[in-house]
């Protein structure tokens, strides 16, 4: 493009990829602000061009073109107004016949300020990356989305006390937090920036019973069996999940029931939430990790039962339902969503990399050490994930990457899912050159997941037309 007299600038979706752009002697008195978006760019040529001061200052400094292209983007005008309405999809209509309690479970990603750069994220621009502007946003969308039952990803430890728990208290939450595991290792100044996962829920709807952390780098080490995989890959990863055990308020189930269930005891159900190790090159981390979340969990689950005394109609000792929320950085087509959704997965998992991990893993099988002889790890629970079929195109969307690796999954028979919020548009993404997040519009990277579920409550089919007390 030299000597070529161009005053203006093609804006093109493909742009965005440029790595070189020499724009020497041609007469160009201003700079588009879209030169922003070219974020990849290495080499910006303005040689000979009449442009203003201030801008040739600024491309004259040391890294002058990275300064430059800073500037544009953070001047570059937002459009549009604001974001569409994401739709809500209905799955199945409530059942009428039986009782059931209702209600509602978010599971979002929040990307928390330690990792919003911009060396990862170019594309945005710095003000809209500033942790002061984000969290109004991710406010806003968890405060608009009112869910009965909040699980958050990479949240800052100073954060949730600061921000999310002030915030959701005044909203009728109680929360649960912890940080990852480093957290015991690093200064006090330090630990305020360490992320975690919380869960929240209103109080209104549900009491808490019990609270749990579990550290996976803990459970490595206990289950590593000799295993150099488990200690060398898995025990460094310092990943954690939290998991609450709730009581169902009396008027949730006869509220949303519609009939009294006063014969009825306690109803509980496990909330748990994970955020799985980010690497792509260590599939059989998020695996194992995985696995030893839901041991772990089903532990919760078993001693609960046996503590409270409780025993499901049909004596099986799932008495009590789950719903796991998690970030597992992991494709649908993944060993992790294969193990959760069909009940297990074969030792000789390509995700495994062909690494020793077998003797450890047994330790996680839902019967135990000895459990089956094949080379199968299985759990007990019957799960499903909420938003099946590709109900979601993207959870996590960036300029590199976008895919599905946030989830929420339920167990059956228990629970059923009536509904999800769906996608934001794509057409609308592309339209507004959306190409990654996040954007002044959109708070974080990923996209939130929010689900209205179905829990059906123990009661006993009518005898003779006569309605028996509901008992277990």
């Amino acid at each position: 493009m030299h000597h070529n007299t161009s005053i203006f600038i093609v804006k093109k979706h493909d742009f965005f990829f440029f790595r070189e752009l020499l724009l020497n002697n041609n007469l160009l008195r201003v700079l588009p602000y879209e030169l922003g978006r070219l974020f990849q760019l290495q080499t910006l040529g303005l040689k000979g061009n009449p442009l203003s001061q201030d801008i040739l200052n600024l491309y004259q400094e040391p890294d002058g073109t990275r300064k430059l292209l800073n500037y544009m983007l953070d001047n570059l005008a937002v459009h549009p107004e604001q974001l569409p309405q994401r739709p809500w999809i209905t799955l199945k209509e409530r059942d009428q016949m039986i009782p059931t309690a209702v209600f509602t479970v978010m599971c979002y990603n929040v990307l928390c300020d330690k990792y919003a750069t911009r060396q990862l994220y170019g594309y945005c621009p710095s003000w809209a990356l500033n942790w002061e502007y984000r969290k109004k946003g991710i406010m806003e969308e968890i405060v608009n989305c009112d869910a009965d039952i909040i699980s958050l990803q990479e949240v800052e430890t100073e954060q949730y006390y600061t921000l999310f728990l002030q915030a959701l208290k005044e909203r009728g939450y109680d929360g649960f937090f912890c940080p990852k595991s480093r957290a015991k290792l690093v200064s006090e100044q330090e630990r305020k920036h360490v992320d975690g996962c919380a869960i929240f829920f209103k109080t209104e709807k549900f009491s808490l019973v019990q609270k749990h952390t579990v550290e996976f780098n803990q459970l490595a080490m206990a289950n590593s069996e000799g295993s150099e995989a488990m200690l060398n890959r898995v025990m460094t990863k310092d990943n954690i999940g939290v998991a609450v055990l709730l009581e169902l308020r009396k008027e949730i189930m006869e509220m949303s029931s519609g009939k009294s269930l006063h014969s009825m005891e306690k109803q509980l159900i496990l909330v748990a939430n994970a955020h799985m190790h980010w690497d792509p090159e260590y599939s059989d981390v998020k695996l194992v990790q995985t696995m030893m979340f839901l041991s772990e969990v089903k532990n919760i689950i078993d001693k609960a039962t046996r503590s409270l005394k409780l025993s499901s109609v049909s004596g099986e000792t799932n008495a009590i339902p789950l719903v796991l929320c998690a970030d597992l950085n992991s494709l649908p087509e993944s060993g992790v969503v294969e193990y959760l959704s069909t009940g297990g997965v074969d030792c000789t998992h390509k995700d495994f990399k062909e690494l020793r991990y077998s003797d450890s893993l047994t330790n996680f099988n839902c019967n135990g050490k000895n459990g089956t002889s094949n080379s199968r790890i299985t759990h007990g629970f019957k799960l499903k994930s909420a938003y099946e079929n590709g109900l979601m195109p993207y959870t996590n969307y960036t300029f590199d990457f976008k895919g599905v690796i946030d989830y929420i999954f339920y167990s059956k028979p228990q629970l059923n899912v009536l509904g999800i919020l769906g996608p934001l548009d794509p057409h609308w993404l592309i339209e507004n050159n959306i190409s990654g997040c996040p954007h002044p519009h959109i708070p974080s990277d990923h996209f939130s997941l929010f689900a209205q579920l179905e829990l059906v409550l123990p009661y006993l089919p009518p005898v003779n037309g006569i309605h028996l007390p509901g008992r277990r």
